[in-house]
C-alpha cells in the first residue's frame, strides 16, 4: 500500500546513513575528480538542447549536478520482473529494470520531510506536456496557488515538465507523479511534495521505453 508518513527523527538519520554509505558508481568517461571541467561528449549529447519538442528545452548545464546522477546503464539485480520501475529513495535513484541483470539508472529529486512515501503501484496512464492541478490540501498549505486550482497550463515552468507517468493504487489516484523537471539543482535532493522527479531528458527517455501499467516500487530503505 503506498502510505503518506510523518518524517521522525529517526528517520532522518537513517537516511543520512543510507547516504554516507552507499557505494556511488560514476558513469564510464566521466572524471572522479571533483574540479574537473571535461565532460564526456555522450552526456552532452545525452542532455542537449530539445528544440523538437512542443516546449523548447534547454541544454542541460551538467556542471550542475554530480554525475553520478547522470543516466546509465548498469549491473542491477532485483526480485522485480524485468520492466519494473524501482525508486531507491535514500540514494536518489530511479531504476528501470532490463533483461540479463541490468537496469538503466537514473538521478532522481524525491519527497521532502513529511511527504516521504512508499510501496507498489503502478503506472495507470503517461502524459505529454500535462497539465498540473495542485491538490487541494497543497492550495491550503500554499494559497498563492489558488488560481492554479483548475490547472496549470503546460510549459517549460510547469512543475510536471515535458512528460508525466500517473501513480495509481488499483484504481484509485495516489496523486503521486513520476514527473520531468527544469529545476537541475532538485536532482539527487528531497524537495517536492512526495513525487519523484527527473529531468526533462530523463523523463522523456524514461516515458518512451514504459508502457501504461507498468509495475513501479518505491523503496524508503
Amino acid at each position: 500500500m503506498l502510505t503518506r508518513r510523518l518524517f521522525l527523527v529517526s528517520g532522518t538519520a537513517a537516511l543520512l546513513a543510507g547516504c554516507a554509505n552507499s557505494q556511488r558508481q560514476l558513469p564510464v568517461g566521466v572524471q572522479a575528480n571533483p574540479n574537473a571541467k571535461r565532460i564526456d561528449p555522450e552526456y552532452l549529447t545525452m542532455y542537449r538542447a530539445m528544440p523538437e519538442e512542443k516546449f523548447p528545452i534547454p541544454a542541460v548545464d551538467l556542471k550542475d549536478i554530480d554525475p553520478v546522477y547522470f543516466r546509465q546503464l548498469v549491473d542491477y539485480t532485483a526480485p522485480e520482473p524485468v520492466g519494473t520501475i524501482i525508486v531507491d529513495t535514500p540514494n536518489r535513484f530511479l531504476y528501470l529494470t532490463m533483461e540479463g541483470g541490468k537496469a538503466m539508472r537514473y538521478g532522481v529529486g524525491i519527497g521532502r520531510a513529511g511527504f516521504e512515501w512508499g510501496g507498489a503501484a503502478r503506472i495507470a496512464y503517461k502524459r505529454e506536456w500535462p497539465t498540473w492541478t495542485p491538490p487541494a490540501e497543497m492550495i491550503e498549505r500554499q494559497p498563492e496557488l489558488e488560481e492554479f486550482r483548475n490547472g496549470m497550463a503546460p510549459g517549460i515552468e510547469n512543475p510536471l515538465g515535458a512528460r508525466a507517468l500517473y501513480i495509481f493504487e488499483g484504481g484509485r489516484d495516489t496523486l503521486y507523479r513520476v514527473h520531468g523537471t527544469a529545476e537541475t539543482w532538485s536532482i539527487g535532493k528531497a524537495v517536492s511534495s512526495g513525487c519523484v522527479r527527473l529531468l526533462n531528458q530523463d523523463i522523456i527517455d524514461l516515458y518512451n521505453r514504459v508502457p501504461n501499467n507498468t509495475r513501479i516500487v518505491v523503496r524508503q530503505t
